[in-house]
């Protein structure tokens, strides 16, 4: 509180001034007030959550690498109804999986990337297989050439999200992947909504020197089912604000693992990503693929992670967090209005970095400012979501 006061000062909102402060380089902001829901210093504001354990069977959880409901350590923040904070629910070595999931499969056609934008569908049809060597076995020198993983910047799943229009549509959309939209409904079930549809994911690629601008999630048609959240890679600082733009956030760590929803009152809030972290050691542990000796249990969307894809993995996440936002697009019975045939990235002045600064950043929703608003610190590239 003494903080976001102290930023009131010269004209700028509390958001505004905060974001400069945690994304500063020179000197490095204190970082004493972020609320570290894994390491115990957490403050005054946080509150147990109260979840479903009799909602996912521990056998159903472990089939998309979840440990028992039982065990989540999940938090929610006071004056913030419906935020749901869940401190790495994943099995030790099943984030792996996931891991590959966003690099290797998700970025594959017929899902939409960033790169369409400036590529052909053939330069881009295949990003693992050309990016993988490099990976494994980079070239010597300190200037080399990036990756076509290493350029990517967003992936969008389902309903493909339109940057120019700010919209989905009907007519753009492939099938969604049923082990991630296994993953949601088993966490969204958790936390009392055992009828989200997954629709919709926005995946995020960022680098050590990104940052997501502040912006709110509402280019869903239904927003009555939550927001959902998932960090994999390097930590970050999440900044989460109020229903009006200048409201004053609190700050958090989101580490590898860690799950978000938001849901309720905090489904529309005002969000932001200034800083991309290293990862706390214990936390990068959990990363690590399980041995062949462990067996998935029966009927687990989880495939084992080869040496070979995971030396890929790695080299990315050393440097590197990836964030997937799953969302529902449409309520019961809702359909998208009529509109004219678009794609999702239909000009040239469409984001080819999404939202993001450096590699992640934006406004998502409707509530964009306007040009004369705009401040390079917080938009310079800009995508969407956590």
């Amino acid at each position: 509180a003494k903080m976001a006061a102290s930023m009131m000062e010269g004209g700028e909102d509390a958001f505004r001034r905060m974001f400069k402060f945690y994304k500063r380089r020179d000197p490095p902001p204190d970082f004493r007030d972020v609320t570290d829901f894994c390491g115990g210093a957490a403050g005054g504001k946080v509150v147990s959550a109260d979840l479903d354990p009799a909602a996912v069977g521990d056998d159903e959880a472990a089939r998309v690498g979840l440990k028992p409901i039982r065990d989540w350590r999940a938090f929610s923040l006071q004056g913030h109804p419906g935020f749901i904070f869940i401190s790495n629910p994943f099995l030790r070595g099943s984030q792996a999986f996931w891991v590959r999931q966003c690099l290797k499969t998700y970025p594959q056609k017929p899902n939409v990337c960033n790169l369409d934008m400036h590529m052909s569908p053939s330069e881009t049809q295949d990003i693992w297989n050309k990016s993988a060597h490099v990976l494994r076995c980079p070239p010597p020198g300190p200037r080399q050439p990036k990756s076509l993983l290493e350029k990517l910047r967003w992936v969008t799943l389902g309903y493909h999200y339109n940057w120019d229009r700010k919209t989905y549509s009907a007519n753009h959309h492939s099938a969604f992947p049923s082990e991630l939209h296994a993953l949601a409904f088993r966490i969204t079930s958790a936390c009392g909504f055992p009828v989200f549809s997954s629709e919709a994911a926005i995946l995020n690629y960022y680098g050590s020197d990104s940052s997501l601008g502040i912006h709110v999630d509402e280019s869903e048609l239904d927003h009555s089912q939550p927001l959902l959240s998932l960090s994999f890679g390097q930590s970050a600082i999440f900044l989460l604000g109020g229903p009006h733009r200048q409201d004053p956030p609190t700050a958090m760590f989101m580490h590898s693992g860690d799950v978000m929803v938001m849901s309720g009152p905090s489904r529309l809030l005002y969000h932001a990503v200034p800083r991309i972290l290293p990862a706390p050691l214990e936390r990068a542990s959990f990363l690590e693929p399980v041995g062949s000796a462990s067996v998935p249990p029966e009927g687990s969307v989880l495939v084992p992670v080869t040496e070979e894809d995971w030396a890929v993995c790695s080299r990315y996440i050393q440097n590197s967090r990836v964030n997937v936002t799953i969302r529902q697009v449409l309520g019961p019975g809702q359909n998208f209005p009529e509109t004219a045939p678009s794609s999702a990235f239909q000009s040239n002045k469409s984001p080819a970095n999404g939202y993001h600064d450096g590699a992640a950043g934006g406004d998502h929703g409707k509530r964009k400012r306007s040009s004369g608003d705009t401040d390079p610190d917080e938009t310079r590239n800009q995508s969407s979501c956590m």
